[in-house]
């Protein structure tokens, strides 16, 4: 593969930057949770609203994490290949872990300190930093800690066992067993580490099996062009598989008798249970043909790249990173609004995502250094 970006890979990666920051902005008007500001929210959805937005987003979030991991494994490689391990390393240190520990020891225990202040708690910069659940969090930027921790690894690995130029692409059989080696791995770690627990530093441990799984997808596929093009036959099953499951996940949660989320999705979290089991297996499912599906879309649908397509997709990671704080923050704007949660968080997600880019865009813009202008002739 060339130096030469992928205008594809650039706009899918703006999709899933935006779809994270949106829902978000959602479930923090949730009664489930999954994103901080629930712990102080002033109102939530309707238990029916709430039932219906996650029927309609809620099985693609199983893959949209991984899908990031596929990514990244997909140009890992020829990174370590142009700059050797060292260099290779410094540069995720810097773009991956400098990021996480800013956020975690200073950006977001100082902006969920504001929030518990706003919302009439009394509590201290160091009782957050010490005390509150789990410790040492970093909002969404966990993610960047953990691909952090796969790329070094890779790194190493790779460098101790160079790769086998030879080795065939992955079947349709070995996408198969990944996709239950992934189900299996998720449902025995989460006996342990339940979805949605927290760890120190959260690490979302109960996410490893999928986003390790794929990111070593992503460094096998990437030998094959697979970021350029994934191949047909794949991609048609791919979003066969993908689009049925997204499908019938709510159907049959419905017909198992989930009608409010925050009371009947205990068991599908981990446990002895077949609620655990079905969710891993659907999530296994979900991450490895969405993820090939959503690749094999951008390549054929997401190949425009004029300005605004550039300038967004060149502000994408800055807005990823600094998404968890703004969010939070007009969210705090909005809390004096007398309006339901159904108000609330759409206004929320149109303008934590407008701030979110806008304010990336101009950080990168004012990073990049200024052309040089042409000396007149004398």
């Amino acid at each position: 593969m060339n130096g030469k970006r992928l205008p594809h890979i650039d706009n899918v990666k703006t999709a899933l930057v935006a779809w994270i920051i949106g829902a978000h902005a959602l479930l923090g008007y949730t009664a489930v949770g999954g994103w901080p500001y629930d712990e102080v929210n002033e109102t939530t959805f309707m238990p029916g609203v709430e039932i219906v937005l996650a029927a309609l987003i809620g099985p693609s979030g199983l893959f949209i994490i991984g899908g990031f991991f596929f990514l990244a494994g997909l140009f890992t490689p020829r990174s370590l290949e142009k700059k050797g391990l060292g260099r290779f390393t410094a540069d995720r240190a810097i773009r991956l872990g400098l990021p996480w520990a800013v956020s975690a020891f200073l950006v977001w225990p100082l902006t969920m300190w504001l929030a518990y202040r706003v919302a009439g708690h009394d509590e201290s910069v160091g009782w957050v930093v010490t005390h509150r659940y789990p410790l040492l969090d970093s909002g969404s930027l966990w993610f960047t800690f953990v691909l952090l921790i796969f790329s070094v690894a890779y790194a190493i690995w790779r460098t101790a066992s160079p790769a086998d130029p030879d080795a065939p692409e992955p079947s349709a059989a070995q996408l198969i067993w990944l996709a239950v080696g992934i189900a299996v791995s998720s449902f025995l770690i989460r006996l342990v580490f339940p979805a949605k627990s927290g760890q120190i530093f959260d690490l979302h441990l109960w996410q490893w099996p999928q986003c390790a799984a794929m990111f070593a997808l992503g460094v096998t596929c990437a030998r094959h062009g697979w970021a350029r093009e994934v191949p047909d036959r794949v991609r048609r099953r791919s979003a066969v598989v993908a689009v049925s499951t997204i499908c019938l996940v709510p159907i049959l949660g419905i017909a198992v008798g989930v009608t409010e989320l925050a009371t009947d999705i205990g068991p599908f979290l981990g446990g002895w249970s077949w609620q655990a089991a079905a969710a891993a297996l659907v999530e296994g499912v979900l991450v490895v043909s969405g993820s090939l599906w959503l690749l094999g879309l951008a390549q054929r649908h997401l190949t425009q790249h004029g300005r605004f397509a550039a300038a967004c997709s060149r502000a994408a990671f800055p807005a990823f990173v600094i998404q968890g704080p703004i969010l939070i923050l007009l969210a705090i704007a909005l809390r004096p609004l007398a309006a339901p949660a159904e108000l609330k968080a759409p206004l929320l997600a149109a303008m934590a995502l407008a701030g979110s880019f806008w304010l990336a865009w101009r950080l990168v813009s004012r990073s990049e250094p200024a052309p040089e202008r042409p000396r007149h002739a004398r």
